[in-house]
């Protein structure tokens, strides 16, 4: 088999592994109504239950893609799944509030590291050309396995018990790890696309770069406040959403259900889309900055519509406009990423990628308390404004403060 195919064979896997990251993180929000009649967990219970997935999640995000940078892509990727497909299996054997916290911690210490593993692999195997369209199609099997959770999980529940839907696809899993280890990867191919990167640019440097290094660069610190700020938006629609279609737009609860696979899809048709766009604008002549900040643009102008959809009347229009967000926020993530592989390269993509994840994680553990309080006392509307004004805002930030997006310097 040569080995464009097998490159294209390990982005399917990718896809597969983003998917069921997404998958497995959500059966526990669909399944927690049996877990808590049978084991009477307190809202509080579930609460604690999900800061701890948090935590390790924030955590491993930085220190996965930092392993990631270190021992590569194909090694990171097996830790990551792996550890998060036997925490997935071990949640279907839990016999007590303290074995789900564990294990929950557990899940989110091999979820952590996906992402940064994730573009790493995209970085390692295909030229900047193809990046964008090859990190949607990796980050888009995140969106489908949104898509797919709910119906599935449903059916498996109903069907076996809801503790088969954790371990169903926690096997699924761990056949995938078996396929990922045996599949051959090109190191020819990846050193030589290594020795024309350098060649383009003899500045770019070929070790990875020290972490507090990192942590100091100018570049790394604004993709890394961008994530803060953005983040915290889709968190707000994976968490809340379905809470605003009953409280707000009295939508039963079987219906929420046949409804909200529908921005999930805009989500990972936008990823693949957004990554398509951007390449082929850089075979048309664009530079890559021009050609990522292009689509960012897009991405950014799009969102604006988010702070409509508390003023529509009607729930069609409503998701189409929550469906709108997700689409731009897909054009958006996936050159965003795309543009942190064109500036860190093979040295540390997934350590800034890593970092980028742990910041939106806690600014997610921070604002979802406080969107809290703002629905209690006010209403969704702020929130929906927020929403559609905090993409704008990034975008400027990216363009005063990275007015050119290109490999960093040894110095």
């Amino acid at each position: 088999m040569g080995s464009n195919k097998i490159r294209w064979i390990i982005l399917i896997l990718v896809f597969i592994a983003t998917g069921l990251n997404f998958l497995d993180r959500q059966v526990l929000s669909i399944t927690i109504i049996k877990i808590q009649k049978e084991f009477h967990l307190t809202d509080v219970q579930y609460g604690m239950v999900n800061t701890s997935f948090l935590i390790s999640y924030a955590l491993m995000f930085t220190i996965g893609g930092r392993l990631t940078d270190k021992f590569g892509a194909k090694l990171g990727l097996a830790f990551s799944v792996g550890v998060w497909s036997i925490a997935s299996c071990l949640h279907g054997f839990m016999d007590t509030f303290y074995q789900l916290i564990l294990f929950r911690f557990l899940l989110g210490v091999g979820e952590g590291g996906c992402f940064p593993a994730a573009a790493k692999t995209v970085n390692e195997l295909f030229e900047k050309k193809e990046r964008g369209f090859a990190n949607g199609i990796a980050i888009g099997g995140s969106a489908m396995g949104a898509v797919l959770a709910p119906p599935l999980t449903i059916w498996i529940a109903n069907q076996m018990g809801w503790r088969w839907s954790f371990i169903i696809p926690g096997i699924v899993g761990l056949v995938w790890l078996v396929v990922w280890v045996i599949i051959p990867w090109n190191k020819k191919r990846i050193a030589r696309q290594q020795e024309a990167l350098l060649q383009q640019t003899a500045l770019v440097p070929s070790k990875p770069i020290p972490f507090l290094k990192i942590l100091t660069n100018k570049y790394a610190i604004v993709f890394l406040v961008i994530r803060f700020l953005l983040d915290p938006v889709f968190y707000f629609i994976m968490f809340w959403i379905p809470k605003y279609l009953n409280e707000e737009r009295n939508v039963s609860f079987d219906e929420v259900g046949r409804l909200l696979w529908i921005p999930f899809l805009a989500l990972g048709l936008s990823n693949m889309i957004g990554g398509y766009f951007s390449d082929k604008l850089l075979k048309v002549g664009f530079s890559i900055n021009k050609a990522r900040k292009t689509v960012m643009g897009i991405a950014a102008f799009l969102t604006l519509g988010a702070m409509f959809v508390q003023g529509v009347s009607s729930v069609t229009w409503a998701i189409g406009l929550m469906s709108l967000l997700m689409f731009a926020h897909g054009f958006w993530i996936t050159n965003y990423i795309t543009s942190i592989s064109d500036v860190f390269g093979n040295t540390a993509t997934s350590t800034v990628v890593g970092l980028s994840g742990t910041a939106g994680a806690i600014a997610g553990i921070i604002l979802n308390p406080l969107i809290g309080l703002v629905v209690q006392n006010y209403s969704y509307n702020p929130l929906w404004i927020i929403c559609g004004l905090m993409y704008p805002l990034a975008f400027l930030i990216l363009m005063v403060f990275i007015p050119k997006i290109k490999p960093i310097t040894t110095e």
